[in-house]
């Protein structure tokens, strides 16, 4: 029997942010720019809401990554496929 595998599972990011709370590096890396920024908001009938502010982001060494705010816990996260 094979095991499921989740997939897109959010790791732990080390986000800066500037004074608007976007981000401006992701640990040693600045962010060169910002592609894209939206809010999910899911599971709002559950004991479990889900509410995170992503953001598309162009790295400083032409990378891309998109991480992600959680609202109840303001943890930062980044996520890949």
């Amino acid at each position: 029997m094979s095991r499921a595998r989740r997939v897109y599972v959010p790791r732990d990011a080390a986000v800066r942010v500037g004074e608007d709370g976007r981000p401006v590096a992701i640990g040693a890396l600045a962010v060169e720019t910002i592609r894209e920024e939206w809010i999910v908001e899911d599971r709002w009938w559950t004991g479990r809401p889900l509410q995170r502010r992503y953001f598309e982001l162009v790295l400083a060494d032409g990378r891309s990554a998109t991480v992600f705010r959680d609202a109840r816990t303001g943890r930062w996260h980044r996520q890949s496929a």
